[in-house]
């Protein structure tokens, strides 16, 4: 009878794992630095001038887009499709 269950992982000895661990957290911090290299990319993107005039409405009725912000510099948008 065919499984598609993966084989477990070798069986070594302390050492060899805290070795093994090691070398996979080398690969993990190389990774965090180059998605942080990313995200700074991202946030260096230019922006865009929203030129259009958005009527959202909202639990207090009408409210433009720059309402929305409420004089904060940010805002957080969610979209659900």
């Amino acid at each position: 009878m065919a499984t598609d269950k993966q084989p477990l992982p070798e069986v070594v000895s302390s050492e060899q794992w805290k070795t093994a661990l090691d070398q996979l957290l080398v690969k993990e911090k190389e990774l965090t630095r180059a998605r942080d290299a990313l995200n700074a990319e991202r946030r260096k993107l230019p922006m865009v001038k929203v030129a259009k005039h958005y009527t959202l409405q909202g639990e207090n009725g009408a409210a433009s887009l720059l309402d929305l912000f409420e004089g904060r510099r940010q805002l957080i948008v969610y979209h659900f499709m």
